[in-house]
């Protein structure tokens, strides 16, 4: 939503957003007109606050369209439609339709336009029950300063993801890691995140007798998570279906990210990573609960260096077409449509 407000033009943009902790910091790098809702409690009790918040700021500021950054924000949009006029514009992202589907209709029932980021988030809408206007567009990427590859010591796989959602893939991957090892005997896999599976998934590196050749390296700064996507051969996050009623991947913005410092990806060929990866162009898909098929993909790329350089050069380019003033414009497009 960031990229989006700031890159944004011909609008006057008034962000509102809860605060948080480093918030003021933050703001005062940017020229957005924000207005935090300081809300006590947690999770609906903020909710419910920055709602509250909305409705109160848009009969002062009366704009006439709404981008509701969240589902959880609906409520405060169809009120300001009735209220003001303003035409409302709804984004969708994946784990919020699965975990709160009637919300999730209703904020699709209820906007003049929805922006769902993938094909597989646009499928989950249209489960809801419900068949809003839609325009599918995919969030965007930040593309490096400096993208030049930096060495490593040994062959590198990389994952950035937190831990918290098993169908992130992070368990699939210490089992295909052992036959890895059998074909490139030093690979390392560096683990960027950190959540309530860590403990778990350190666990199962030691059961596995893998434990030597991963580094869980928890949260990092933006600066060493740079640096690992420049000093790593493969970028992989085999991210599979959860499975009971849930969602998964809605798009995968780290698989554009690695995409963009030249890294070739290796990724499910389920939901979300579909639209972020270019099978065969800028990476492979493979079945994410079949470990044998990801240790071959990945192995693959470690042992055949033209491949992945091709890959990862198709990455490069790729990242640039979703490059956020890219995405910004045509988000842009949607709102002036609306008037």
């Amino acid at each position: 939503m960031h990229r989006l407000a700031t890159g944004i033009e011909g609008f006057r943009t008034r962000v509102l957003t809860l605060g948080t902790n480093g918030a003021e910091r933050f703001d005062a790098t940017t020229d957005l007109e924000t207005v935090r809702v300081a809300a006590r409690g947690h999770g609906q009790a903020r909710i419910a606050a920055l709602n509250a918040a909305a409705v109160s700021q848009a009969l002062r500021f009366r704009p006439e369209v709404i981008l509701s950054g969240h589902i959880v924000t609906s409520p405060a949009a169809a009120v300001a439609r009735r209220m003001v006029g303003a035409r409302v514009v709804q984004y969708f992202y994946a784990k919020e339709i699965g975990a709160r589907p009637r919300l999730a209709a209703f904020a699709a029932g209820q906007a003049h336009m929805s922006i769902p980021i993938s094909a597989y988030t646009a499928e989950l809408i249209a489960a809801t029950g419900v068949s809003p206007q839609t325009t599918k567009i995919p969030p965007g990427v930040d593309l490096p300063v400096d993208a030049s590859p930096l060495p490593a010591e040994r062959p590198t796989v990389l994952t950035i993801a937190r831990l918290e959602d098993r169908y992130k893939g992070h368990d699939v991957l210490l089992e295909a890691l052992a036959s890895m090892r059998e074909r490139v005997p030093d690979v390392q896999w560096v683990v960027i995140g950190d959540g309530p599976l860590r403990g778990e998934l350190e666990a199962l590196a030691v059961a596995r007798g893998v434990a030597e050749s991963v580094s869980f390296l928890g949260a990092v700064d933006d600066q060493e998570r740079n640096r690992w996507l420049r000093r790593c051969q493969v970028f992989t996050m085999p991210s599979r279906l959860p499975g009971a009623g849930r969602a998964g991947e809605g798009f995968g913005i780290v698989y554009l990210e690695a995409g963009a410092y030249g890294k070739p990806v290796v990724a499910g060929n389920v939901a979300g990573a579909l639209d972020a990866v270019a099978d065969g162009v800028s990476g492979l898909l493979v079945d994410p609960a079949d470990p044998r098929a990801l240790a071959d993909a990945i192995t693959r790329l470690l042992l055949d260096a033209p491949l992945a350089a091709r890959l990862g050069a198709a990455g490069a380019e790729r990242a640039r077409e979703f490059a956020w003033p890219r995405v910004a414009e045509r988000v842009q497009s949607v709102l002036l449509a609306q008037l």
